[in-house]
Parts: C-alpha cells; sequence; structure tokens
C-alpha cells in the first residue's frame, strides 16, 4: 500500500533499522535513533543496487516518488542512477574548485605563511607539479588510492625509489590538509605505506679514529679537481656545516674582519639566524676564494 505523510509521521523507531515500502522500489528506511531516510532499491545488469534520496522529511513524500521515477527513466535508458549521482557529485565539487591541484596550491601558501625554507617550498612545488600531471584537475573526493599509485609507479619505474616515498608522503600532506579543511574525509596514502619498493640506504658512519680522519684531511689537500670543489671541502671540515648551507652561501655573509659567518633564517632549519665562527684557516680559505667566485654573489 502506498505511503502517506500521515503514515510515514507516524513511523516509530525500534530496536533494529527496519523499511516501509512506497511503491516500484521505493521505501523508508526508519533508523534506531528515529531519523527516516529515502531509498530506492533497483536492479541493473543483473545486480541489485541502492541510492538515496535523503531524509524525511526535508524530502517529502512526492519529492521522493520524483527522484524515484527520474531513476527509472535513466534505467530505461540503461543509465546507472547511482553513478549519474556521483557524477554530478563530482562535477560540483569541481566547479567549486575542490581540486587537487587548488587544494595543493593552498597547502604550498600554508607552508610559505609558516616561513619553510627554500628547500622545503622547492620540494614541495616539485612534488605537486608530478601528482598534478595526473590527477590534479580532478575534485579531492574522486582521488582513490590506486589512482595515486600509479602515479607512484611511474616514479619507481625510473628507479626513484626515495622520490616515491617522499612524493606519497607530499600527497599525503595535501590529503590531511584537505580532511583539517573539510574538504575530504581520509587519506588514500595510508594504504599505500607498504606498496612501494622500499629503497636501499647505505649509511655513511662519520670517521671518528684520528689517523683515518688525518689521512681524509690529506686527501682533500692534495684533490686535483676544481678548485672550488676543493675548497669547500676543506671548509665542510672546518666549519662542519650542511652542504646545503656553504652551497648557498653568499660573499655578503661573510665578515673576516669579525671572523664570522652570519647565516640568515632563511636558510636554516630552525628557521634562526645563525653564527659560525671563522678560524683564521678557514679565512685564508676564503681569501683564496675570492679571485675566482668573488666577482658574484
Amino acid at each position: 500500500m502506498p505511503l502517506s505523510d500521515a503514515k510515514i509521521r507516524n513511523l516509530k523507531s525500534k530496536s533494529k533499522p527496519y523499511k516501509v515500502s512506497d511503491f516500484d522500489g521505493l521505501f523508508v528506511l526508519v533508523k534506531v535513533s528515529g531519523s527516516k531516510s529515502w531509498r530506492f532499491k533497483y536492479r541493473i545488469d543483473g545486480k541489485e543496487k541502492l541510492i538515496v534520496f535523503g531524509d524525511y522529511p526535508a524530502v517529502g513524500l512526492s519529492k521522493a516518488r520524483e527522484l524515484r521515477d527520474a531513476a527509472r527513466t535513466n534505467l530505461a535508458a540503461g543509465l546507472d542512477p547511482s553513478e549519474l549521482k556521483q557524477e554530478e557529485k563530482l562535477r560540483r565539487a569541481e566547479a567549486s574548485g575542490q581540486t587537487f591541484e587548488k587544494i595543493g596550491a593552498a597547502f604550498l601558501a600554508k607552508q610559505r605563511k609558516e616561513g619553510k625554507s627554500k628547500a622545503t617550498l622547492d620540494k614541495t612545488a616539485y612534488h605537486l607539479k608530478l601528482a598534478n600531471r595526473d590527477f590534479g584537475k580532478k575534485p579531492i573526493t574522486a582521488i582513490t588510492a590506486p589512482m595515486i599509485l600509479r602515479v607512484l609507479r611511474k616514479v619507481e619505474a625510473k628507479g626513484n625509489y626515495e622520490t616515491a616515498h617522499r612524493l606519497r608522503a607530499r600527497i599525503g600532506s595535501v590529503f590531511r590538509y584537505a580532511v583539517a579543511s573539510g574538504l575530504a574525509e581520509t587519506d588514500p596514502t595510508y594504504a599505500l605505506r607498504d606498496a612501494l619498493i622500499r629503497p636501499t640506504r647505505q649509511h655513511r658512519s662519520a670517521i671518528t679514529d684520528p689517523t683515518a680522519f688525518g689521512a681524509l684531511l690529506r686527501e682533500i689537500d692534495v684533490f686535483d679537481g676544481q678548485t672550488t670543489t676543493r675548497i669547500a671541502l676543506q671548509l665542510l671540515a672546518l666549519l662542519a656545516q650542511r652542504p646545503g648551507e656553504l652551497r648557498h652561501a653568499k660573499w655578503s655573509e661573510f665578515d673576516e674582519t669579525e671572523k664570522v659567518w652570519a647565516i640568515p633564517a632563511g636558510k636554516m632549519k630552525m628557521r634562526r639566524d645563525h653564527f659560525v665562527p671563522l678560524a683564521d684557516q678557514a679565512i685564508k680559505l676564503l681569501d683564496e676564494l675570492r679571485p675566482l667566485t668573488g666577482a658574484s654573489e
């Protein structure tokens, strides 16, 4: 017997959810909480499927029947109502700008505001570029773990196993940002933690034996490659800074009068200015380097 508004209003909750049919596959599911949800059951390609139209009374009886009739019309044309609903949802998400590319750009902007180093920002931008090639234009809610894995496999195929792991982590950061912003529900990269080839890491421990360390310094002194490389190696031994900090050092950072190298906060991992004392040997090396690179920054 077809439903009526009066009958729907009088449906009471029970200890278990139960359904009350209208006709032509439409029914109301009464939940334990007492809320009532419109559902439409249908078959397509020999499979039984279900589509949700919304809760009563927000979706009234006449509207539910209208949605049911539209779904049956699509079925008659060989179209799956559930797939059509999902496609429409994705179109709305794309139209509202909730794509991976745009959310990734917002995440990168957040990192800039947080004062992340240029190296970190450049790496984030590079990884996002790799991801955007495949699914940047897709709504973030439409991106699945298999889609992400296909992108990671392309990087793996080139033997770049470490990059693949870092790319997975970066994509995951964007998804977690989207979850926190209410734009996504889950981070699909979590399921890919064990799907990638683990890179073989070769740990190079520090030389702590004085004799071996002395031998290394003597080898550096007679290095016959580029003079700038030899001086850089000698300065690393004296100053004990990260190679990147030395490679990107500018002449303006060195004060030979005060004997100090002032590394600006923007280059430091801890985002604080860092001051390195310059021994006489370091100043002598800088004096040797100046005729080679002193005309530039």
